[in-house]
């Protein structure tokens, strides 16, 4: 994983395995939103930020609650991707995620997959919105 500068987005390399794709030898299109899951948990946790604390601790989970994706070229078994993850817009109670899918091809970034992730925090019991806490919007702050 790349460490967040803060003026690139946050990078996880995802290596594709056989069981990443599908009869056709190409990674099946429901496991590109998989690995941006995978990148926006490690975009948190490289910040001190673990999941499970806060639903415990503090009493909020992330949902999804829009995801847009467009597919640009396929990845194949072996292929080494970067995930990206950056807050593209952040309200009181959810932040918007710009993800982008690329591969290097010749020592340059192919760009396989785009997408846009909206999650809302909420409260974990009551299922119903939740502000940000203070300390996630302040470190929020700081990556700006």
């Amino acid at each position: 994983m790349i460490a967040p500068d803060q003026r690139m987005p946050f990078v996880l390399p995802v290596r594709i395995y056989w069981e990443d794709t599908d009869a056709g030898g190409i990674v099946y299109y429901a496991n590109y939103l998989k690995f941006m899951e995978r990148a926006r948990s490690e975009w948190l946790r490289a910040q001190g930020i673990e999941q499970g604390p806060l639903q415990r601790e503090q009493g909020i989970i992330f949902v999804v609650v829009s995801a847009e994706t467009h597919f640009h070229r396929p990845a194949r078994y072996g292929d080494l991707l970067h995930v990206s993850c950056e807050v593209e817009k952040q309200t009181k109670a959810s932040w918007t995620f710009k993800q982008d899918v690329t591969r290097d091809v010749e020592g340059s970034p192919e760009l396989l997959v785009t997408g846009r992730v909206r999650v809302a925090c909420l409260d974990a019991e009551k299922f119903r919105p939740r502000a940000l806490p203070e300390n996630l919007l302040s470190r929020e702050r700081q990556d700006q």
